[in-house]
């Protein structure tokens, strides 16, 4: 009798060892996650940080040929300030809805603006061959494809968090040890999914 009682003791001590085990790893696979999800949008701080220094010197190309624009620089000098902020924020906490939502919708603004921009330089042939506003602007696009690329990969990065914490058993362990979902970060319209043109 005694030998089925220490048996059975051994069979539930080995039980609770692999529960044990099981529940480290999933913590440790979703803990993994959610700091990739958080990595992949540091690098999106780094490219929308360089966008956002590309363009007050933009601007300060555009005025000295653009003195009857004022309204527009001004937009797109407001437009950055909304992004700057709205990134600041969602540095605070990636992956947060309403942060990210918030940083969309700033990111959309600005290119809204900057397309308006790059519009009006069709009007001015001297600022369209200036040599530091092609080279603004070429940084410019360079820096918009850094920023997609970077987007993609958050984004890539954000589904397999939120898909980790939402099978079972996973969901449990994220359940138990609070791990909200992330939201991705989309470009708000068809507008918004390619870099403004610029045609210099």
């Amino acid at each position: 009798m005694t030998g089925v009682l220490i048996g059975l003791l051994v069979v539930i001590l080995i039980i609770a060892v692999i529960a044990v085990i099981a529940v480290i790893s999933i913590y440790n696979g979703l803990v993994t996650r959610r700091n990739g999800y958080k990595n992949a949008f540091a690098q999106i701080d780094v490219q929308l940080t360089r966008r956002h220094d590309l363009i007050p010197n933009l601007v300060e190309t555009a005025k000295a040929y653009m003195k009857h624009e004022q309204s527009t620089l001004e937009a797109v000098i407001n437009a950055r300030n909304s992004a700057v902020s709205a990134q600041n924020s969602a540095r605070q906490n990636p992956g947060d809805p309403d942060s990210m939502n918030e940083l969309a919708g700033a990111e959309n603004t600005l290119t809204q603006s900057l397309g308006r921009l790059f519009a009006l330089t069709e009007s001015y042939p001297d600022l369209k061959a200036n040599q530091n506003m092609m080279q603004l602007s070429e940084e410019l696009t360079s820096t918009e494809n850094r920023v997609a690329f970077a987007r993609q990969a958050y984004n890539d990065a954000v589904m397999a968090y939120n898909n980790k914490r939402e099978v079972f058993p996973s969901n449990i362990i994220a359940g138990m040890f609070n791990f909200q979902p992330a939201a991705l970060l989309e470009a708000e319209g068809p507008d918004t999914r390619q870099a403004p043109r610029i045609s210099f």
